[in-house]
């Protein structure tokens, strides 16, 4: 693990700079027990939150593209903070976008988000199957000028392996001949990834980042990028900053020109 971003002195213009993370809506659980004692942080706002995003936010502008999972768009639980639009703007993004996978109405607007240094385009949401609702992939197109477009699939799949294993088949299926990565907690293991029949037959790999999970003590490697073939992923890594209940993965991307 570094516990250092990519570093700008290796970034050039024609690589877009990735970093991924489960905020966890900001409460950065440090202990399991947390999630049974704090258990009331999901319903009810909370100090330290602000904080917490400020962090991200401090992390995130090193990056030219971020995407968030487990975050919030405005609720109850977030005194109506829309968490994806304050780290847009703490981090100094012009461009994102908040995807709502689970609306509960003014008690927590579970969602997706997307931060990025240029335009975002095509957006698309997509509903993901499974038993429970409230899981979802977030399309964006990434476009800089001079270079291939990049699509970017942003996701947070089920608990269940059964659920993932169709949401994993349903994520295949939207996959064209177009340059494309998938990012997020996929709450599986790289092995459940390369085995599963449809990302093999599209010809996606995944990307060894290591473990993640959880963030003070990792030993399960659950959050992910998977590249298409012709994808170019020059650096990857963890990194060793405890920000939530999941450590930060970050990821440098050729993009090609045009």
């Amino acid at each position: 693990m570094t516990p250092m971003p990519v570093s700008a002195d290796i970034h050039d213009d024609s690589s877009l700079r990735l970093l991924s993370l489960n905020i966890q809506v900001g409460l950065n659980s440090s202990r399991y027990r947390h999630y049974v004692t704090q258990a009331w942080r999901h319903l009810l706002p909370s100090r330290g939150v602000r904080e917490t995003l400020d962090a991200i936010a401090d992390l995130a502008r090193h990056y030219d593209l971020v995407a968030l999972q487990e975050a919030d768009a405005g609720s109850l639980r977030t005194a109506q903070l829309d968490q994806v639009a304050y780290v847009a703007a703490r981090a100094g993004f012009a461009h994102r976008y908040a995807a709502i996978n689970r609306n509960l109405g003014p008690f927590a607007q579970h969602c997706l988000g997307c931060l990025s240094r240029w335009p975002l385009q095509q957006v698309r949401h997509h509903i993901l199957p499974g038993r429970l609702p409230g899981r979802g992939v977030l399309e964006v197109e990434i476009t800089k000028p001079g270079f291939v477009p990049l699509r970017v699939f942003i996701v947070h799949l089920a608990l269940s392996r059964s659920a993932r294993f169709r949401q994993l088949e349903f994520l295949g299926e939207l996959i064209d001949d177009t340059d494309a990565i998938l990012v997020g907690d996929f709450n599986c293991t790289l092995q459940e990834l390369e085995s599963h029949p449809t990302l093999r037959q599209r010809g996606l790999r995944a990307i060894d980042f290591g473990a993640t999970f959880p963030s003070w003590q990792p030993r399960r490697a659950i959050d992910h990028l998977l590249a298409t073939s012709d994808v170019d992923v020059l650096r990857s890594s963890v990194l060793d900053l405890r920000l939530s209940d999941h450590l930060p993965i970050s990821a440098e991307i050729r993009l090609k020109p045009l």
